[in-house]
C-alpha cells in the first residue's frame, strides 16, 4: 500500500511541476535575448539631413505598421502596403532582391538605394534594412520629416508570426535624427517567463 501511495504522490508532484513550469518552457520568452539575427543588423540606416529615421529592434521581427493615419507595413504580407513608399533602387540590375541573407549583398544593396530627400512633410519612405530573425522577412525603417507623429509598431517576441505585440507611440520627432524603438523584456528573479 505504501508503494502505491509513494508512486501516486511522486507522479502527482512531477505532473504538478510540469504543469506549473511547462508553459514557461514552451513560450519562448526566455529566448527573446537569444533570437537568431534579432540584433544582427546587416544593413545600416543612412541619415539624410533634415529627416527622421524610425526603426524598430529587439525581437525576432518587428514592423512599423502605421505612421499617423498611413498604413506602412501589412500585417498579413509583412511587406510595404504601397509600393510607391518603398525606396527605388538606383541600379535595377542588382538582382532586384530585397530579401538577402548575405552581408556583402546587403551592403551593396544599400549602396544602390536611391536616398533622394523627401519632397513634402507628409511623405513616408520605407527602406529595407536587414534580413529579419524570421526566415523570408525583411526589416525596414521609415524616413519622414520631423513632426509630431503617431507610430504603431508590431513586435514579434517569439519566432511565430501568430503572436504579435502592438504598441503605439505618440512623439514629437522635432530633431532630424535616427530613432530606434526597442522591445525589452524585464527579467524576473523567479523565472516566471512573464513579459512586461
Amino acid at each position: 500500500m505504501n508503494k502505491k501511495r509513494y508512486a501516486l504522490w511522486t507522479s502527482t508532484v512531477v505532473a504538478a511541476s510540469l504543469l506549473l513550469s511547462g508553459c514557461q518552457l514552451l513560450t519562448g520568452y526566455q529566448k527573446i535575448d537569444e533570437a537568431e539575427n534579432a540584433k544582427a543588423w546587416a544593413g545600416k540606416i543612412q541619415p539624410i539631413a533634415g529627416e527622421v529615421n524610425i526603426a524598430c529592434i529587439g525581437t525576432y521581427h518587428c514592423e512599423i505598421a502605421r505612421i499617423d493615419k498611413t498604413r506602412v507595413i501589412g500585417a498579413d504580407t509583412h511587406e510595404p502596403i504601397n509600393p510607391a513608399m518603398l525606396v527605388a533602387m538606383k541600379d535595377m540590375s542588382a538582382k532586384g532582391k530585397s530579401h538577402t541573407s548575405n552581408k556583402h549583398a546587403q551592403t551593396s544593396m544599400h549602396a544602390n538605394i536611391d536616398m533622394t530627400p523627401l519632397a513634402h512633410k507628409n511623405e513616408i519612405k520605407i527602406v529595407p534594412l536587414s534580413a529579419s530573425g524570421m526566415p523570408g522577412l525583411t526589416n525596414y525603417y521609415a524616413r519622414v520629416k520631423p513632426a509630431k507623429r503617431e507610430v504603431q509598431v508590431n513586435f514579434y517576441p517569439e519566432n511565430n508570426l501568430g503572436y504579435v505585440e502592438r504598441f503605439t507611440l505618440i512623439h514629437d520627432f522635432i530633431d532630424a535624427d535616427t530613432y530606434q524603438l526597442r522591445a525589452y523584456q524585464k527579467k524576473s528573479n523567479d523565472n516566471s517567463g512573464s513579459f512586461y
